[in-house]
Formats: C-alpha cells, structure tokens, sequence
C-alpha cells in the first residue's frame, strides 16, 4: 500500500463490493458472500485501484472493524457482515451478553421508540459488546443517543442471537419492550 489515504479508499471500495454492490467492479459473490481473491484484484486493478496481495491483506489485518477476512487458503475473501445483498454467513445462534448496546443519532430516537430496532436494508441489526463502540457508531449519524439492549431477556424470549467474527452482536429486530436509554455519560 502507498498512502493512508489509498488505504482508506480501498477499504471503503472493499466495503461498497462486498457488502452491498459487487456489480461495481464486475464480481460476483457467492451464496455466502466470498469472491475469488484473484478476481477481485484483477477487477480492482482495471477500475483503477491497483492493489495485490500484500495490499488486500493489510487491510483485512488493520481494518479497525475487522470488516473482511480471509478463508483458510486465502483465496477467497468476504465482508463479515453489513451486506444488503443477500448471502448466507452461516452463523449459528449463540447466548449474547445480559445487556448489549445500539448507539443511534438522538434524531432517530423517537422512531425507535415506537417501533424498536430494524434491520433496514441489512440482515440484521447490529449490536455493540461496549459503550464506547456504540458511542461512535452513534456519532457518524450526528449527536449519539445510546440504548441499553436486555439481549439476555430476550435471548430467555427465544430471540436469536448471532456473533460475526469482528466481534458485532445480530440478530433480527429488537422490540421497544427490549429497549431501554443508556443513563451514563454518552462522552466516551
């Protein structure tokens, strides 16, 4: 890699081809969301983001997210989760935490509150383990509001849980009754 700011720019192409749009570049996901590593550097380089190996694989290592990783052979690559395409990520259920996080922006709050957390256009919602992720996340969409997630209620509720491999807690929707507001300090 060249300069953080390429760096930056393929990571966030990766996002886009990975997780939403690989028609951009010419790849094709499989059903559970890899593509060919060969494919996808070929493609890169004649969209004019030169990259090889040693480049694709200092950004799935020093993603701050972990949002990409590598199968076993490094052959194949994928986005851990996020995707509004649909893939299958093989997930199993798994006990969440007692209380898990969903930092939002305070102008999203009163819709929340009358429906509770939906996935959107994504496969699920996604979940914080800490306070100061769900800070952050609540940020890049204005001023943070947090929610506590009762994710151990609503696992006792036979809620599915799943667990990606950067660490970020899914599941389907949370209901309002599951909800409550984060009282603690939001500056993080």
């Amino acid at each position: 890699m060249s300069t953080e700011k390429e760096e930056i720019k393929l990571s966030k192409l990766l996002s886009l081809v990975l997780r939403h749009k690989p028609d951009t570049i010419g790849i094709e996901l499989d059903e559970n969301g890899w593509t060919d590593v060969q494919v996808l550097m070929d493609k890169l380089n004649q969209s004019g983001i030169g990259t090889d190996m040693d480049g694709l694989k200092y950004i799935v290592e020093t993603n701050p997210k972990k949002r990409f990783a590598f199968n076993e052979t490094f052959d194949k690559i994928r986005a851990n989760q996020g995707h509004s395409v649909d893939v299958e990520l093989g997930y199993v259920p798994k006990v969440p935490p007692v209380i898990l996080y969903h930092g939002t922006a305070q102008k999203s709050v009163s819709s929340i509150l009358e429906y509770g957390l939906n996935k959107g256009a994504r496969h699920h919602v996604h979940l914080s383990p800490d306070l100061e992720t769900a800070v952050k996340v609540g940020q890049r969409h204005g001023k943070p509001f947090v929610f506590e997630v009762l994710a151990g209620q609503m696992a006792e509720d036979n809620i599915d849980f799943y667990l990606s491999d950067n660490g970020v807690w899914l599941t389907d929707h949370v209901p309002v009754r599951y909800l409550t507001e984060f009282k603690g300090n939001h500056e993080v």
